[in-house]
């Protein structure tokens, strides 16, 4: 997939280098750890009809991963990039404020993270364990703990399958609407 010049948000699926990280390349939202935080209603929505009070909270935790990279990346764009390192982006967005562009970063990149990371996933979980949960509890014979874990492992198990057909599709739909308007 190629970088489009304003996607702030893509993220690297190897971890950094020592150099990569000194060089000024790394960035702790995305490339360590911190970045499952993003994940946290993912695995709320499996949990739901175990633990339902944490839902929310893990809605919370995603929803201010995802506002914790945007206000990065429009500090990256502001202050880091002053220097004219702006690599990939084209002529015309380089003549922008770096205000306008830091702004341009931070509406994309919490854009980006609200519909890759948590709606749309979200979503996608909930509609599984509820499925799984309704054909489980019609399923006669089966033990309690399979009809009360099976959706909850099925929600989490489907976690990494979903995670990057959902960012391509979020990327292509940004880069064919919002993008392409920020761009003009």
């Amino acid at each position: 997939m190629t970088k489009h010049p304003m996607a702030t948000h893509l993220h690297q699926d190897a971890p950094k280098t020592d150099d990569e990280q000194k060089s000024g390349n790394y960035n702790i939202f995305r490339d360590s750890l911190l970045r499952y935080c993003g994940y946290a209603n993912e695995v709320g929505e499996s949990f739901r009809y175990q633990y339902p009070k944490f839902v929310a909270p893990s809605y919370a935790l995603a929803f201010g991963y995802c506002l914790a990279d945007s206000i990065s990346a429009g500090y990256q764009e502001l202050y880091v990039k002053e220097d004219g390192g702006n690599e990939g982006t084209s002529s015309k967005y380089d003549t922008r404020s770096n205000e306008t562009r830091a702004a341009i970063a931070f509406f994309d990149t919490l854009l980006w993270q609200s519909l890759a990371s948590v709606a749309i996933p979200g979503g996608v979980i909930n509609t599984i364990v509820r499925a799984t949960r309704f054909s489980v509890a019609r399923t006669a014979g089966l033990p309690l703990a399979v009809t009360t874990w099976a959706p909850t492992v099925m929600g989490l198990g489907s976690i990494p399958f979903i995670i990057h057909p959902i960012d391509e599709c979020v990327d292509f739909a940004l880069d064919n609407s919002t993008r392409k308007f920020l761009e003009s």
